[in-house]
């Protein structure tokens, strides 16, 4: 994907997400969700049929995942693009449960296999948590209201950080903030750097790159070339602080949050960094394409995700 189409993807992409939060937000109020299914339900049927770039970016994805994986099962078809769609409209109404209180953590399963979640509490300095649009990330971030009441700071590229805060203030996330990353600049890293001090964590995606350009590096996934943000893995570096992966997937009706280690440290030298953050990037895709196996239907990047001219 070249810089024009990912600056008018995300353009589109941050308006959108805005006015879809402020539209679900008081709809639920007023609704629930049992009204408010059957709307989203059309809605996104109605972005099935009419997003024709959409449809094409979810074939791809599925042929590139069963070419890849050698799973021939998961290769497209107008049944599995459909349910593609389906699965993104019912993480829209989970996502409402989430805000809402209605997903309680003895609704979720947890993976920590590194005993991640008692280092929220363990350790005196903050540390990463980098996540993709696998699956539904929101009730990921909602693991700060639901019971680990840990303040988590979520870094974000949209202009609108403080509007979407006073929403998530009005619906009572108390222990959630989005922070305005688009450039890294010395006041940005300060801050970052006291609220890691304060215990505080960050939590970024790693699978989306900036509105406004930015560092980017293309790397093998599932087979073809596709641009990924250095963003998580330059902060890490600059920031010194242990990075963990962090995956949220409905298995079989029921949530699975799975935590990982993946980078104790982050180190380079001036000479070295670009290798050294590729390297990163690398290892992050390769990773992520191994997620994507376990929830083959919950990706969801709507957009054109590989370089055209692979």
């Amino acid at each position: 994907m070249n810089g024009q189409k990912a600056e008018h993807w995300a353009g589109q992409r941050e308006r959108g997400s805005f006015l879809l939060m402020r539209f679900t937000a008081g709809a639920v109020r007023l609704l629930g969700r049992r009204a408010l299914t059957p709307v989203l339900y059309a809605i996104v049927l109605y972005f099935f049929l009419f997003g024709r770039q959409a449809r094409r970016s979810i074939r791809q994805y599925q042929r590139n995942l069963a070419t890849w994986s050698g799973r021939s099962e998961l290769a497209p078809r107008f049944g599995s693009v459909f349910a593609q769609f389906m699965a993104f409209a019912d993480a829209l109404l989970d996502k409402l449960d989430v805000w809402n209180g209605r997903l309680g953590l003895e609704q979720i399963t947890l993976v920590d296999p590194d005993g991640i979640r008692q280092s929220l509490h363990s350790e005196p300095r903050g540390q990463m948590l980098v996540g993709a649009h696998l699956g539904n990330l929101e009730v990921c971030r909602a693991l700060a209201e639901l019971g680990e009441k840990v303040q988590m700071n979520v870094l974000v590229h949209t202009k609108h950080a403080e509007h979407f805060n006073r929403l998530l203030g009005e619906a009572g996330a108390s222990h959630l903030r989005l922070i305005q990353v688009s450039e890294l600049d010395a006041a940005i890293m300060l801050q970052l750097s006291e609220r890691l001090e304060r215990g505080e964590w960050l939590a970024i995606a790693g699978d989306r790159v900036p509105l406004h350009g930015g560092r980017n590096v293309s790397v093998n996934f599932l087979g073809h070339s596709a641009a990924f943000p250095q963003g998580p893995w330059l902060l890490a570096g600059l920031l010194q602080c242990p990075v963990n992966l962090m995956s949220c997937l409905k298995i079989d009706g029921r949530y699975q949050v799975i935590l990982e280690r993946f980078a104790e440290r982050v180190q380079w030298t001036r000479r070295e960094r670009e290798e050294v953050i590729r390297g990163w990037v690398q290892r992050y895709a390769e990773r992520l394409g191994e997620r994507c196996l376990n929830a083959p239907r919950q990706w969801f990047n709507f957009y054109p995700f590989w370089n055209a001219h692979d």
